[in-house]
Protein backbone atom coordinates (compact mmCIF):
# COMPACT_ATOMS: atom_id res chain seq x y z
CA UNK A 1 0.00 0.00 0.00
CA UNK A 2 1.04 3.58 -0.61
CA UNK A 3 -0.16 6.69 1.22
CA UNK A 4 -2.47 9.21 -0.34
CA UNK A 5 -0.67 12.32 -1.66
CA UNK A 6 0.32 14.86 0.96
CA UNK A 7 2.48 17.95 1.41
CA UNK A 8 5.42 17.99 3.80
CA UNK A 9 6.95 20.77 5.91
CA UNK A 10 9.79 20.47 8.43
CA UNK A 11 9.12 22.84 11.31
CA UNK A 12 12.07 24.61 12.89
CA UNK A 13 10.37 25.39 16.19
CA UNK A 14 7.34 24.50 18.25
CA UNK A 15 5.81 27.91 17.48
CA UNK A 16 6.18 27.29 13.74
CA UNK A 17 4.61 23.85 14.06
CA UNK A 18 1.68 25.27 16.04
CA UNK A 19 1.17 27.91 13.36
CA UNK A 20 1.19 25.30 10.59
CA UNK A 21 -1.40 23.19 12.39
CA UNK A 22 -3.60 26.24 12.80
CA UNK A 23 -3.28 27.18 9.12
CA UNK A 24 -3.93 23.70 7.71
CA UNK A 25 -6.99 21.90 8.98
CA UNK A 26 -6.39 18.17 9.32
CA UNK A 27 -2.59 18.43 9.25
CA UNK A 28 -0.71 15.72 11.14
CA UNK A 29 2.46 15.84 13.17
CA UNK A 30 5.37 13.58 12.25
CA UNK A 31 7.94 12.76 14.95
CA UNK A 32 9.27 9.21 14.92
CA UNK A 33 6.50 8.06 12.59
CA UNK A 34 6.30 4.53 14.01
CA UNK A 35 2.50 4.68 14.29
CA UNK A 36 1.71 7.35 11.72
CA UNK A 37 3.54 5.89 8.71
CA UNK A 38 1.77 2.49 8.82
CA UNK A 39 -1.55 4.35 9.14
CA UNK A 40 -0.66 6.44 6.08
CA UNK A 41 0.39 3.40 4.07
CA UNK A 42 -2.87 1.61 4.85
CA UNK A 43 -4.75 4.87 4.18
CA UNK A 44 -6.27 4.80 7.62
CA UNK A 45 -5.10 8.40 7.76
CA UNK A 46 -4.89 10.77 4.78
CA UNK A 47 -3.79 14.25 5.91
CA UNK A 48 -3.11 16.92 3.36
CA UNK A 49 0.00 18.08 5.23
CA UNK A 50 2.62 16.42 7.42
CA UNK A 51 4.41 18.75 9.84
CA UNK A 52 7.75 17.19 10.76
CA UNK A 53 8.81 18.11 14.32
CA UNK A 54 11.49 15.44 14.58
CA UNK A 55 14.44 17.86 14.42
CA UNK A 56 13.28 20.52 16.86
CA UNK A 57 16.12 20.63 19.38
CA UNK A 58 13.99 21.90 22.27
CA UNK A 59 11.86 18.76 22.05
CA UNK A 60 14.88 16.51 22.55
CA UNK A 61 16.06 17.95 25.88
CA UNK A 62 16.19 16.18 29.23
CA UNK A 63 16.39 18.59 32.18
CA UNK A 64 16.62 17.95 35.91
CA UNK A 65 15.82 20.52 38.60
CA UNK A 66 15.71 20.14 42.37
CA UNK A 67 12.12 18.91 42.18
CA UNK A 68 11.39 17.82 38.62
CA UNK A 69 12.56 15.67 35.72
CA UNK A 70 11.47 17.18 32.40
CA UNK A 71 11.63 15.01 29.27
CA UNK A 72 11.18 16.57 25.85
CA UNK A 73 8.53 14.89 23.73
CA UNK A 74 10.98 14.32 20.88
CA UNK A 75 13.30 12.09 22.92
CA UNK A 76 13.46 8.66 21.36
CA UNK A 77 13.00 5.46 23.29
CA UNK A 78 16.65 4.58 22.62
CA UNK A 79 17.80 7.93 24.01
CA UNK A 80 15.80 7.44 27.19
CA UNK A 81 17.07 3.89 27.62
CA UNK A 82 20.65 5.20 27.68
CA UNK A 83 20.12 8.53 29.48
CA UNK A 84 21.76 8.72 32.92
CA UNK A 85 19.05 11.19 34.04
CA UNK A 86 16.38 8.56 33.42
CA UNK A 87 18.36 5.82 35.15
CA UNK A 88 18.86 8.04 38.18
CA UNK A 89 15.44 9.66 38.53
CA UNK A 90 12.86 7.56 36.62
CA UNK A 91 14.24 4.03 36.19
CA UNK A 92 10.68 2.77 35.69
CA UNK A 93 10.73 4.37 32.23
CA UNK A 94 13.94 2.63 31.21
CA UNK A 95 12.67 -0.70 32.56
CA UNK A 96 9.47 -0.36 30.56
CA UNK A 97 11.16 0.78 27.35
CA UNK A 98 13.26 -2.37 27.27
CA UNK A 99 9.98 -4.17 26.52
CA UNK A 100 8.94 -1.87 23.67
CA UNK A 101 9.13 -3.58 20.28
CA UNK A 102 12.69 -3.94 18.94
CA UNK A 103 15.82 -1.73 18.61
CA UNK A 104 14.86 -0.42 15.16
CA UNK A 105 11.53 0.83 16.51
CA UNK A 106 13.08 2.24 19.68
CA UNK A 107 15.62 4.20 17.65
CA UNK A 108 12.84 6.20 15.97
CA UNK A 109 9.81 6.11 18.27
CA UNK A 110 9.45 9.04 20.69
CA UNK A 111 7.94 9.40 24.12
CA UNK A 112 5.66 12.19 22.91
CA UNK A 113 4.46 10.13 19.97
CA UNK A 114 3.68 7.17 22.20
CA UNK A 115 1.73 9.25 24.70
CA UNK A 116 -0.19 11.22 22.05
CA UNK A 117 -1.06 8.00 20.21
CA UNK A 118 -2.47 6.58 23.47
CA UNK A 119 -2.39 2.96 22.42
CA UNK A 120 -4.03 1.06 25.30
CA UNK A 121 -1.37 -1.68 25.04
CA UNK A 122 1.59 0.73 25.15
CA UNK A 123 3.90 0.81 28.15
CA UNK A 124 4.61 4.53 28.51
CA UNK A 125 1.07 5.78 29.27
CA UNK A 126 0.91 3.38 32.23
CA UNK A 127 4.31 4.61 33.41
CA UNK A 128 3.06 8.19 33.35
CA UNK A 129 0.12 7.21 35.57
CA UNK A 130 2.38 5.40 38.01
CA UNK A 131 4.85 8.30 38.18
CA UNK A 132 2.13 10.96 38.60
CA UNK A 133 3.46 12.77 35.54
CA UNK A 134 2.22 16.01 34.03
CA UNK A 135 1.84 16.34 30.26
CA UNK A 136 2.76 19.70 28.71
CA UNK A 137 0.83 20.72 25.60
CA UNK A 138 1.32 23.87 23.55
CA UNK A 139 -1.12 25.51 21.16
CA UNK A 140 -1.99 28.97 19.94
CA UNK A 141 -3.34 29.84 23.39
CA UNK A 142 0.01 28.95 24.98
CA UNK A 143 1.17 26.09 27.16
CA UNK A 144 -1.20 23.88 29.12
CA UNK A 145 -0.45 21.38 31.88
CA UNK A 146 -2.48 18.16 32.01
CA UNK A 147 -2.23 15.57 34.75
CA UNK A 148 -1.52 12.12 33.35
CA UNK A 149 -4.61 10.87 35.19
CA UNK A 150 -6.71 13.19 33.00
CA UNK A 151 -4.78 12.80 29.76
CA UNK A 152 -5.73 9.33 28.47
CA UNK A 153 -9.44 9.56 27.75
CA UNK A 154 -10.21 6.53 25.58
CA UNK A 155 -9.12 4.27 22.75
CA UNK A 156 -6.37 6.27 20.96
CA UNK A 157 -7.89 9.39 22.51
CA UNK A 158 -6.31 12.03 24.73
CA UNK A 159 -7.10 15.40 26.26
CA UNK A 160 -5.06 17.19 23.57
CA UNK A 161 -7.09 19.88 21.84
CA UNK A 162 -7.01 20.34 18.04
CA UNK A 163 -3.87 22.24 17.11
CA UNK A 164 -2.00 21.39 20.31
CA UNK A 165 1.40 19.70 20.38
CA UNK A 166 2.60 17.51 23.22
CA UNK A 167 5.96 19.10 24.00
CA UNK A 168 7.20 17.58 27.27
CA UNK A 169 6.54 15.40 30.27
CA UNK A 170 7.32 16.45 33.83
CA UNK A 171 7.86 13.89 36.57
CA UNK A 172 8.18 14.96 40.21
CA UNK A 173 11.34 13.79 41.94
CA UNK A 174 10.49 11.80 45.06
CA UNK A 175 13.34 10.56 47.29
CA UNK A 176 13.08 6.85 48.02
CA UNK A 177 10.48 6.15 45.34
CA UNK A 178 10.44 2.47 44.40
CA UNK A 179 9.13 1.00 41.19
CA UNK A 180 8.14 -2.28 39.62
CA UNK A 181 7.20 -3.32 36.10
CA UNK A 182 6.06 -6.48 34.34
CA UNK A 183 4.16 -7.45 31.24
CA UNK A 184 3.07 -10.66 29.58
CA UNK A 185 3.32 -11.02 25.81
CA UNK A 186 3.41 -14.00 23.48
CA UNK A 187 6.89 -12.97 22.31
CA UNK A 188 9.30 -10.32 23.48
CA UNK A 189 8.52 -7.16 21.54
CA UNK A 190 4.89 -8.08 20.85
CA UNK A 191 2.10 -5.98 22.28
CA UNK A 192 1.38 -7.00 25.85
CA UNK A 193 -1.59 -9.19 26.72
CA UNK A 194 -1.56 -7.41 30.08
CA UNK A 195 0.97 -5.16 31.79
CA UNK A 196 1.57 -3.20 34.97
CA UNK A 197 3.78 -0.26 35.94
CA UNK A 198 3.89 0.64 39.62
CA UNK A 199 5.50 3.24 41.86
CA UNK A 200 5.58 3.26 45.67
CA UNK A 201 6.20 6.36 47.77
CA UNK A 202 6.03 5.66 51.48
CA UNK A 203 2.73 3.88 52.11
CA UNK A 204 1.20 5.07 48.83
CA UNK A 205 1.28 2.93 45.70
CA UNK A 206 0.18 3.99 42.22
CA UNK A 207 -0.67 1.26 39.74
CA UNK A 208 -0.75 1.87 35.99
CA UNK A 209 -2.27 -1.06 34.10
CA UNK A 210 -2.11 -1.36 30.32
CA UNK A 211 -3.64 -3.73 27.76
CA UNK A 212 -6.61 -4.20 30.10
CA UNK A 213 -9.16 -1.89 28.46
CA UNK A 214 -9.55 1.02 26.07
CA UNK A 215 -6.86 3.11 27.79
CA UNK A 216 -4.14 2.86 30.40
CA UNK A 217 -5.78 3.11 33.81
CA UNK A 218 -5.21 3.31 37.54
CA UNK A 219 -6.58 0.74 39.99
CA UNK A 220 -7.80 2.83 42.96
CA UNK A 221 -9.40 0.03 45.01
CA UNK A 222 -6.27 -2.09 44.72
CA UNK A 223 -4.12 0.92 45.59
CA UNK A 224 -6.13 1.47 48.78
CA UNK A 225 -5.63 -2.16 49.77
CA UNK A 226 -1.88 -1.77 49.27
CA UNK A 227 -1.76 0.90 51.96
CA UNK A 228 -1.23 -2.10 54.25
CA UNK A 229 1.97 -2.94 52.38
CA UNK A 230 2.77 -6.53 51.54
CA UNK A 231 -0.05 -7.68 53.84
CA UNK A 232 -2.55 -6.07 51.49
CA UNK A 233 -1.45 -7.76 48.27
CA UNK A 234 -4.15 -10.44 48.23
CA UNK A 235 -6.84 -7.90 49.04
CA UNK A 236 -5.52 -5.76 46.21
CA UNK A 237 -5.69 -8.72 43.84
CA UNK A 238 -9.32 -9.27 44.79
CA UNK A 239 -10.05 -5.56 44.27
CA UNK A 240 -8.91 -5.74 40.64
CA UNK A 241 -12.30 -7.24 39.80
CA UNK A 242 -13.70 -3.83 40.74
CA UNK A 243 -10.95 -1.74 39.15
CA UNK A 244 -10.46 -3.41 35.76
CA UNK A 245 -13.28 -3.48 33.21
CA UNK A 246 -14.06 -6.87 31.64
CA UNK A 247 -11.97 -6.78 28.47
CA UNK A 248 -11.81 -9.59 25.95
CA UNK A 249 -10.29 -9.68 22.48
CA UNK A 250 -9.27 -12.39 19.99
CA UNK A 251 -6.03 -12.90 21.94
CA UNK A 252 -7.43 -13.54 25.41
CA UNK A 253 -10.72 -13.78 27.32
CA UNK A 254 -11.74 -11.33 30.06
CA UNK A 255 -11.44 -13.86 32.94
CA UNK A 256 -7.97 -14.93 31.82
CA UNK A 257 -6.88 -11.29 31.46
CA UNK A 258 -8.06 -10.57 35.02
CA UNK A 259 -6.21 -13.64 36.29
CA UNK A 260 -3.01 -12.50 34.55
CA UNK A 261 -3.41 -8.99 35.97
CA UNK A 262 -3.46 -10.53 39.44
CA UNK A 263 -0.38 -12.60 38.63
CA UNK A 264 1.46 -9.44 37.59
CA UNK A 265 0.27 -7.51 40.63
CA UNK A 266 1.70 -10.13 42.97
CA UNK A 267 4.93 -10.24 40.98
CA UNK A 268 5.39 -6.48 40.79
CA UNK A 269 4.46 -5.83 44.42
CA UNK A 270 7.08 -8.28 45.66
CA UNK A 271 9.61 -6.10 43.85
CA UNK A 272 8.05 -2.72 44.54
CA UNK A 273 7.36 -3.26 48.26
CA UNK A 274 10.58 -5.09 49.06
CA UNK A 275 12.31 -3.53 52.10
Amino acid sequence: MKPAPFDYVRAGSVAEAVGLLAAHEGAKLLAGGQSLLPALNFRLSAPGLLVDIGRIADLRRIDVTATMLRIGAGCTHATLLDAPEIAAHAPLIATALAHVAHPAIRSRGTIGGSLANADPAAELPACMLALDATIIAEGQAGARRIAAADFFTGLFETALEPGEILTAVEIPLVPGRRHGFAELARRHGDYALVGLAAAAEGDAVRLGFFAVGHAALRAPAAERALADGAAGIEAACAALAEDLPPHADPEISAPVRLHLARVLLRRVMKECLAP
